[in-house]
């Protein structure tokens, strides 16, 4: 007899075993046997210390625990707080703020700033573009929101971010969608560490532009920025380029408090939208609050109110950004070294150049990943690699690791 369901149709079927969770859960159970300092744990996307202990900036969590309880215990407006929304887009554009208009709406985390951008600028069964190496909840809001994925070759044969196959992808799916949006993880990309140079974003935004000409088109680029802040120095220059952009190219920016601020659990985010059109950016205001009353209503006042503090005060500003800059060489410093090893082997990686993961490209990854585990090292397998989160491992411990690694997908590949 098959099971009987009470959902709805376009519910039924759902369903996602969290394979970090299993792998991370793999993990604790062997350092209970072996001795946690025994253990390399690739597998949790957040910046830990050698104890495996959540890295935190220690002036957020100073103002914080100065403001008032009411004040962070209160609603924030449906939109987010106002000073909220202005320091987010103060703090992700600085000096490289495009010259147009700019509005914000508050969103759990980046998270919410993407299914918004899913909901309200593609049309129901319509798909969506992102590289073919991403974070895999893009796809799971696909089936949530009754849309489709579809992807681009991230890398040319270069290892250079692959804007002719992007540009192409754009393209066919304008022959049959009016709106188009591609979703861009840069700088920082997870779970590649890839960030788009300069001239590669120049490419993209002027491929855009050339499609945009014809007007049957409306091209939604959102650029995801989630770890913009451990990106080096001059990174946010791209912004500069959605100067003056055709009114039917609209960019959305979804900004996140989770790492550049190391407040993960207090979910709260930006979608930040940028148009040389008045009448686009307020209808994007008025269209994406709309959302927030219809799913989560509103975000987390207290996270909204310290990023606001920080921005109001330079003291406090300066005194976080240096803060962070130290976390952000200690991250620099992992990758180097796990990298260096890995040339000097043999392995390959993909191209890093910043953020929290390296890939191992590999044809057999979850064979490799189980064969680690027998030399206590826990990665994740993805389609076709598996993935290193650099941020999760102590300096330490990262020496010889890419040699382990080497050694199962030779073992494993033959």
């Amino acid at each position: 007899m098959a099971n009987y369901s009470v959902l709805a149709s376009h519910s039924q079927g759902k369903s996602e075993v969290d394979k970090i969770f299993g792998v991370n859960q793999a993990a604790n159970e062997k350092a209970k046997i072996v001795g946690k300092e025994n253990i390399i744990n690739a597998t949790i996307g957040a910046f830990l210390d050698a104890k495996g202990k959540l890295i935190t900036l220690p002036t957020v969590e100073e103002v914080m625990r100065s403001l008032p309880f009411d004040e962070l215990a209160n609603y924030a407006p449906i939109s987010g707080l106002p000073e909220f929304i202005e320091a987010a887009i103060d703090f992700t554009f600085q000096e490289y703020r495009p010259k147009a208009y700019i509005k914000g709406i508050a969103t759990p985390g980046g998270t919410g700033a993407i299914h918004h951008a899913i909901w309200n600028y593609t049309e129901e069964g319509d798909t969506y573009l992102t590289h073919d190496w991403y974070w895999s909840p893009y796809k799971t809001m696909a089936r949530e929101t009754l849309r489709k994925l579809d992807t681009f070759k991230t890398f040319d044969e270069n290892n250079n971010f692959n804007v002719q196959d992007c540009l192409r992808k754009v393209t066919e799916l304008a022959q049959v969608q009016r709106n188009v949006l591609l979703i861009i993880n840069s700088p920082a990309h997870n779970p590649t560490g890839y960030s788009l140079e300069y001239e590669e974003w120049e490419s993209v935004v002027n491929g855009l532009k050339e499609l945009a000409q014809s007007k049957k088109n409306n091209l939604i680029l959102f650029v995801d920025v989630a770890y913009l802040d451990f990106a080096p120095p001059g990174s946010r220059k791209f912004f500069q380029l959605f100067n003056d952009l055709p009114e039917n190219i609209f960019v959305i920016v979804g900004f996140s408090m989770s790492k550049g601020y190391t407040m993960y659990g207090y979910r709260s985010g930006c979608m930040i939208g940028v148009s040389s059109s008045e009448s686009v950016i307020n209808e994007f205001q008025a269209a994406n609050q709309f959302s927030n009353r219809g799913t989560w209503s509103n975000g987390t006042r207290s996270a909204m109110r310290v990023l606001a503090e920080i921005h109001k005060s330079p003291a406090l500003t300066e005194k976080v950004n240096k803060e962070r800059e130290e976390y952000r060489l200690a991250l620099e410093e992992r990758a180097k070294i796990f990298t260096a090893e890995a040339k000097e082997i043999g392995l390959e990686v993909s191209p890093y150049k910043a953020g929290y993961f390296i890939i191992v490209p590999t044809t057999k990854p979850d064979e490799v990943a189980l064969k680690l585990q027998e030399d206590n090292i826990f990665l994740v397998a993805m389609a076709s690699g598996v993935r290193v989160a650099i941020c999760a491992i102590a300096t330490e411990k990262i020496p010889g690791m890419a040699t382990k690694i080497k050694k199962a997908i030779d073992a494993l590949e033959g």
